[in-house]
């Protein structure tokens, strides 16, 4: 074949979008499309997933970060969501409410309600509360309260002063006078009706001191009997204040509960919560006397000090809200972008007074889960696992069925006490954790719980089949794109530059990237430079113009390279050729940007064993996928060469001036041509660089980065001088994914560059030096002259040589032990 045979034509280099399969002025005519392009696969299993009710089901949906998973899924549950209630679907959506717990007051009580109900309920309390206070108020301050009131005081206290006034007496008859002191009742002797001085006490003979101390003895165990019962007196008569408070308040109270008691007979729980609540009431009757004027003068005292002090005497009253749906009409589809512990189960608010927290349960929020009760949960995978104490905590929900309030560092001290153990609360949630195919790998194989909360996996794949139906539909994703972007509308020719970008992002002639995440950038620059161009649509001009604009700014690394191989720090020949010289072609990935840049790859070959040496693995430069490349080449060359004498050779490949890191099996068909060409003394020429990897059979297999392979070498062509001659050698089965730049593009139109595609090593071998490979003959012999025959003469005369000096060598040792 000739060399002409192996030369791919300009028209296959690149797949061209015609735009006119568009039929519009610009992509505003369209409706915007804001969900998946060609996912059947994916829109099936979020489809299965969504509608199994079973335990379980969740859905992990797979797929390359870029892709824009996290909002398609979004407006896709939406979607489903709505048609659901188009279809006339009743949706069980619910309020839930944090209630006053009397039993436990840190162990707030939840309840449910139907929709709407909980800020219904929260005013009612408010309400009720107002009302209480204003009823009591006036009840506690009426005149004949007041007066029975304080004929009940002035009678303990007249029954009080009556014990009193009687032991007073008998203590004065018995020589004492009984007095008060802020220590209790004092006896204190009598003389002369006057108190006896302490020295006129010490000088009294012993028994008269000793009858004074039996009578004061006495007279103190009558003054405790008699205090005993002016305190049974008052505790009757507290009592009987009690009570009275009670039989005052009874009527209103019961009033005022009667009508919530009926409105929410369907609900147990609050039932109980209002007759707990009433039972409250009696019993703390205080704060609702209107008696407040004077405590509210000054606020060191009172219902103000309990206030400051955080002891609310109304608290009961309050109702958390803490899930509100009387605004919505769906189930909530909840995206929660910051998965922490507190973001997710909710959390315990505190305020900090005298040095220490104080919390109720109108201080607890909710959390994600909370929040999409009844409805969807979609979180990244990648957050929620880098977040401390999250995963364990979310699986024990998830298959609980609750969300619990808790603090995760409290175990450790590393936080104050919350004091507070709400309630759980029951959750039903479809959750929806998005993350990239390797964070679905790790999960499934090292954590025995994931398969049984996550049953379904959506895959998303970063490409798709380029047809028109996804052609017309990129152009109305597109359209959604420029909306959500406020950017510039495409026309046709823009949206065909587009797609065809888009093509190049996965470097296939037949595929479509969904990262379109890369693609809203796409659209947000070429916008930019389409207003710098007053222009009133982005056309295929401006989408060239931010691309190239885009590699400008990024492609320093990629000009310094191409300054030093210009300048010849680098070592690159681009005319001439060489024996066992080939130009390697790799491309360096900066996260950035990607390029290729051509590197020299000699091959040394003599006589000798050793096999082929891989110097970048001796120098551990070599990665292992690299080091698998050369291996396979031993195997090429003894199954072609060796087949009647044992492949004799000692081999050095070496990447010159590599200082770095080499990885990959793309250069494996490079080094096995500078191996051939040193072997078959046959020179390689330099104006033609190389990739592609190859099997032990001799075939060339597909490798990636070729079109920045190819453009690296173009570039450096380019720089020194494009003569006509110069091409790059690629393996046939990358020639679907060809879509090169329009200058490389161009410059093989007009025959100043070319691109050569080979299927085996004997196609490459006569493309890079214009010596036929050469077939074997039915002898085994390859015809004379052939690359393949001058590498087997070559490894024939190794072997002899070989075996020659291994002979003459035994010869020596025989008879230097036989002088010996």
């Amino acid at each position: 074949m000739k060399l002409e045979d192996f030369r791919i034509p300009a028209e296959n280099l690149r797949w061209k979008c015609d735009p006119g399969i568009f039929d519009f002025e610009c992509t505003k005519e369209l409706a915007p499309l804001r969900e998946f392009i060609g996912q059947d696969r994916a829109i099936r299993s979020l489809e299965f997933g969504l509608n199994m009710s079973n335990h379980g089901y969740n859905i992990f949906v797979s797929g390359v970060n870029g892709t824009g998973k996290t909002s398609m899924v979004k407006a896709y549950v939406e979607r489903v969501v709505r048609e659901r209630e188009a279809n006339g679907e009743k949706f069980n959506l619910e309020d839930w409410c944090y209630l006053y717990n009397f039993k436990e007051p840190d162990a707030p009580c939840i309840v449910s309600l139907s929709k709407g109900k909980g800020s219904v309920l929260r005013q009612d309390m408010t309400d009720l509360l107002a009302k209480i206070r204003t009823g009591l108020g006036q009840a506690f301050s009426t005149e004949e309260y007041k007066t029975q009131r304080q004929k009940t005081i002035e009678s303990v206290q007249n029954e009080q002063q009556k014990l009193f006034q009687s032991l007073s007496v008998e203590a004065h008859q018995q020589g004492f006078l009984l007095k008060t002191s802020p220590s209790g009742p004092l006896l204190v002797p009598l003389k002369d009706d006057r108190v006896m001085e302490e020295q006129e006490y010490l000088s009294l003979d012993e028994k008269t001191r000793n009858d004074l101390d039996v009578k004061q003895s006495e007279l103190r165990k009558k003054i405790q009997e008699a205090m005993e019962a002016a305190s049974n007196v008052q505790n009757q008569a507290v009592e009987k204040l009690k009570q009275m408070d009670r039989e005052v308040a009874e009527y209103t109270v019961s009033r005022l509960f009667q009508p919530l008691l009926e409105r929410y007979n369907e609900w147990p729980k609050i039932i109980d919560y209002l007759n707990s609540l009433k039972d409250n009431i009696s019993e703390n009757l205080d704060p609702f006397k209107g008696e407040q004027q004077e405590e509210d003068a000054n606020p060191l005292f009172g219902l103000q000090m309990n206030r400051v002090m955080g002891s609310n005497p109304f608290l009961p009253f309050e109702v958390n809200v803490f899930i509100d749906r009387s605004d919505t009409t769906v189930p909530p589809v909840v995206v929660e972008s910051n998965p922490n512990f507190s973001n997710v189960f909710g959390k315990t608010e505190r305020k900090f007074l005298f040095g220490g927290y104080l919390s109720d349960h109108t201080m607890l929020k909710a959390g994600s889960l909370a929040k999409a009760n009844g409805g969807y949960l979609l979180l990244d995978a990648a957050d929620v696992l880098a977040n401390p104490y999250v995963w364990p905590a979310f699986k024990r929900a998830i298959r609980n069925k609750e969300v619990r309030i808790e603090e995760p560092f409290e175990e450790f001290g590393l936080v104050a006490s919350q004091g507070m153990r709400p309630e759980p609360m029951p959750i039903r949630v479809k959750v929806i954790l998005t993350g990239d195919p390797y964070i679905y790998q790790l999960l499934s194989m090292h954590d025995e719980d994931f398969w049984e909360i996550f049953k379904v996996k959506a895959d998303f794949d970063v490409e798709i089949d380029q047809n028109k139906d996804n052609l017309l539909a990129y152009a109305a994703f597109l359209s959604g794109c420029c909306e959500e972007c406020e950017s510039l509308h495409f026309d046709a020719s823009g949206v065909a530059k587009i797609i065809e970008y888009s093509a190049r992002a996965v470097a296939d002639q037949e595929r479509l990237s969904t990262r379109f995440a890369l693609i809203k950038e796409w659209i947000q620059e070429a916008s930019y430079w389409a207003t710098r161009d007053h222009a009133k649509h982005i056309s295929a001009k401006h989408v060239q113009k931010a691309m190239d604009e885009k590699r400008y700014r990024h492609d320093l690394p990629d000009a310094r390279l191409l300054d030093m191989i210009n300048r010849g720090t680098i070592m690159i020949d681009v005319d001439k050729a060489v024996v066992g010289q080939v130009n390697g072609l790799s491309v360096y990935s900066l996260g950035d940007i990607s390029f290729g840049k051509p590197s020299r790859i000699t091959a040394k070959t003599f006589l000798g064993r050793s096999g082929i040496i891989n110097i970048e693995r001796e120098s551990q430069l070599s990665g292992p996928i690299h080091n698998k490349g050369v291996m396979i080449l031993s195997g090429y060359l003894g199954s072609k060469y060796a087949q009647d004498r044992p492949l004799s050779l000692s081999a050095s490949l070496c990447f010159e001036q590599s200082y770095s890191g080499v990885e990959g099996d793309s250069a494996s068909s490079t080094e096995l041509y500078a191996i051939l060409s040193s072997l078959a003394d046959v020179p390689i020429k330099q104006n033609m660089a190389v990739t592609g990897s190859v099997n032990q059979k001799g075939e060339i297999q597909p490798i990636g980065g070729v079109n920045q392979k190819i453009e690296g070498f173009f570039k450096v062509c380019q720089a020194r001088g494009l003569t006509g001659d110069q091409g790059v050698l690629i393996p046939h089965t990358n020639l679907k994914n060809l879509m090169l730049l329009d200058e490389v593009i161009d410059a093989v139109k007009s025959g100043q560059f070319h691109i050569y595609a080979a299927k085996t090593i004997d196609e490459g071998i006569q493309i890079l030096t214009g010596v036929p490979a050469g077939e074997r003959l039915k002898d085994g012999t390859y015809p004379e002259g052939t690359i393949n025959y001058l590498v087997s003469k070559t490894l024939g005369n190794m072997a002899e040589r070989l075996k020659d000096y291994i002979s003459d060598e035994k010869k020596e040792d025989k008879s230097r032990a036989d002088n010996a």
